[in-house]
């Protein structure tokens, strides 16, 4: 099952990462947090430390979401921190954007080191997900190329809650399959999004791909790796 087994690449990309004490979530953007650690309005060292100790642990040890839930209640009265949203919807985004983000970045890795020999990448949909996107179920089971730059925003994981995964696949897979190469990218649907209505800085207008939350339209773990 999903954590059973140490993913010395995800756990290297995590270990990389700086603490940033931030006031919002759209303080740290994107591919930015390839680079940093943080908790939204988490604004004091200490709290990110003690934050970043705790999903560490999820990491590195495979600990549950309701361990993390422990160490999240600890934290909380340890540092006073008065966050937004209820203590099992808080605690469950910072449990699985870290995991998922990391893991996918680690999987990034692998895919990038064997795209020699499995040069086509399959969209894996999760079943895991309670409630689907409708776009993410389409792309399911779509298989391009590693270097289409499809890839670059809609490598998971792509939203809040995302699941999604990649295969590699060789030409042989392909035989396999019935098919002669790969598929064609799906048009790409822009649309500007509304961010940080309640950041200090304001709020201010994004533009993500259709199907991709504001902050998910880059591929975990790129910008490190290049």
């Amino acid at each position: 099952s999903y954590g059973a087994l140490p993913f010395s690449e995800q756990i290297a990309f995590f270990r990389r990462k700086l603490n940033l004490p931030t006031e919002s979530w759209t303080d740290v953007y994107a591919a930015e947090h390839d680079w940093a650690f943080v908790v939204a309005g988490a604004n004091r060292n200490d709290l990110v430390a003690d934050f970043r100790t705790a999903v560490e642990k999820v990491i590195a040890d495979g600990a549950t979401l309701e361990s993390f839930r422990k160490d999240f209640d600890s934290i909380v009265a340890k540092h006073g921190w008065d966050y937004n949203g209820g203590r099992n919807w808080r605690s469950r985004v910072i449990y699985n954007t870290n995991l998922f983000s990391s893991y996918s970045a680690g999987r990034y890795q692998q895919l990038m080191e064997m795209r020699e020999e499995r040069p086509y990448w399959m969209y894996m949909h999760s079943d895991a997900v309670e409630h689907p996107r409708v776009e993410h179920l389409a792309w399911h089971g779509l298989i391009l190329r590693w270097d289409d730059p499809w890839w670059q925003t809609h490598f998971p994981i792509n939203a809040w809650g995302c699941q999604c995964g990649v295969r590699a696949l060789s030409d042989r897979d392909l035989k396999r399959m019935g098919k002669t190469g790969p598929d064609k990218a799906p048009p790409m649907e822009w649309e500007d999004r509304l961010i940080g209505q309640r950041s200090a800085e304001g709020p201010r207008l994004v533009r993500v791909p259709k199907g991709i939350d504001p902050g998910f339209e880059y591929t975990p773990g790129r910008s490190r790796l290049h």
